[in-house]
Formats: C-alpha cells, structure tokens, sequence
C-alpha cells in the first residue's frame, strides 16, 4: 500500500476550503444554503485570481504540473502557513526521488551511539520520519518508555501515544501530543507517499484508534522542531521540559531529539533526581527499523 498523492492534494485542499467562510472576504453567496462548509470552489478560484476549471483540475488531481505562481496563487486565498504552503507544493508537483526508507537506510555509525552515550543529563533519542525511535540514551528511557523493552516494529512514538495507555498519563496534555505527532506524520506522508513503511503505519493506525482517524481527517501539517511538553511523571511527579530537534546533516530524514528543564526549577531539580535514579550505567541501545 502506498498513499494516492491525487487524493492527498483534494483532500487537502478541501479541507482547507472547509474552514474559510465567505463573509470573511466580503463575497455574495451563491445562494443562503450550503451543503458543505466553508468556501465553494468558485469562490476559492475568484479569491486566487484562476479559472474555477483550473481550479477544479488542481483539486481533483487532474495534473500535476501546475506552476509555482498558480499554487502560491491558491495558497495565498487559502491562508496557507509556511509548513502547509510546502505541502501544497510537493502534493501538486512531479515527486522527487525519495529519500531512504527505512528498509534501505545504511546502518548508524558509531559515532552517533558514542554523542548519545555522552549525554548524560537530558533525556536523549534518535527518530526516523516515522517517528520510529531507533537509538537512545538511558534517561530517555528512564522519561517516556522502556523502549529496549519492546520489539523493533512497536517503538514508534506515534504507535505509543495512540495505543499505549501509559502515554496518556504521562503527558499531561495529551490532545496536543497526539495532534501534533498526526501533524508530523500527515507532513512527511507529504514528503515520501511511496514509502510503504510510512502507509502499513499510518493504516495501523486508523484501524486501531478512533483518536487517530479524527485527527488524520483533519490534513493538518505541523514541523515541531521545538517546542515545550508537561510530563506527569509516576516517579518524579510533573516536570515541564522544552525539547529541541536536530536533524542529521547527511540524512535529514533522522533527527535527534533533546529534553531540557530551565536550571533553578522545580522541573530541573525532577530531572537531576531521575537521572541519578537511573544511574547512566548502560550505554544507550539502538535498532534498526524493520522494514514493512
């Protein structure tokens, strides 16, 4: 199974119709009763100044050889942020070459086992595309999950917010966890719609969680390279850390993620007490992603 880049790019771009109204652009309604809501194609093709043909073209998927001006045209009347005025553009273009999938990805160098075996104080992992954790240190393990404890194929942090119930204690905000991880799944669903690993997960998914086919349905794209989550902890209680994503400069498709609590707080002092509860004594483990 792979995702249909044509019913990707309509399904965006009705969803993004969907939560514009008419009267926000002072447009006269065709008619007082509308069967869906938000702008009608017509109106979205008037406000982008193009062909309400060649509109519907676009949103049906008709081609995908539309110019930067026509897609940056409808971008502009659909309110389209940074992240999904790039996602309209790869969804209506020619797909590039894909980048490697974890099936054919090179094996991780030693180099990157030996950075997470010096970090000793920050909660520390190694994350594919599909947010499939694939090497950490022992305070990342010590935080969120026992992730040596489980089998390859279920250390998706995806598959662990939706189907692991210890998730949703652990984060004390768990709505915006889950949306923001359907954010940055439909984003790279966006970037590789070939790769069968990111599809087989993303079909996992709907079927065994509700959550996630409502948050899916929405098309939204989110890129969270940083950003703040409040744990509840069951050892250390609540702590609050910011975390930063940085990703490799020879395969951007791997990221390192890092925990951090401001010095001086209630959340730091947490994080010390865990860290030394964990000891640091075992060198961080890694596995290489299956391929499906």
């Amino acid at each position: 199974m792979v995702l249909d880049r044509r019913a990707e790019l309509g399904e965006f771009l009705r969803s993004r119709r969907a939560r514009l109204r008419p009267e926000e652009f002072g447009l006269s309604a065709y008619g007082q009763r509308r069967r869906v809501p938000g702008l009608r194609r017509e109106e979205l093709a008037q406000l982008a100044g193009v062909s309400v043909d060649h509109y519907i073209r676009l949103e049906q998927g008709r081609s995908l050889h539309f110019s930067a001006e026509v897609l940056d045209a409808v971008a502009r009347a659909l309110r389209l942020d940074a992240t999904e005025r790039a996602h309209l553009h790869r969804l209506a273009r020619p797909a590039p070459a894909t980048a490697p999938g974890p099936a054919d990805r090179r094996p991780l160098r030693s180099g990157i086992y030996r950075l997470l075996s010096s970090i000793h104080d920050v909660p520390a992992y190694l994350v594919d595309r599909n947010t499939t954790v694939l090497a950490w240190n022992p305070l990342a393990a010590a935080l969120i999950t026992d992730f040596g404890a489980l089998p390859p194929a279920q250390r998706s942090m995806a598959r662990l917010t939706f189907l692991d119930e210890g998730m949703r204690h652990l984060y004390a905000d768990w709505p915006a966890r889950a949306r923001a991880i359907v954010g940055f799944l439909r984003l790279d669903a966006g970037h590789r719609p070939a790769d069968p690993s990111t599809a087989a997960l993303i079909e996992e998914l709907s079927a065994d969680s509700a959550e996630f086919r409502e948050l899916w349905a929405e098309h939204q794209v989110k890129d969270k390279r940083y950003g703040r989550y409040l744990y509840r902890h069951p050892l250390v209680g609540e702590l609050e850390l910011a975390y930063e994503t940085l990703r490799l400069p020879d395969d951007p498709g791997l990221a390192l993620v890092m925990h951090t609590a401001e010095e001086g707080t209630a959340s730091h002092t947490a994080l010390q007490l865990l860290a030394t509860w964990t000891g640091n004594e075992r060198p961080p483990t890694a596995t290489r992603s299956p391929a499906t």
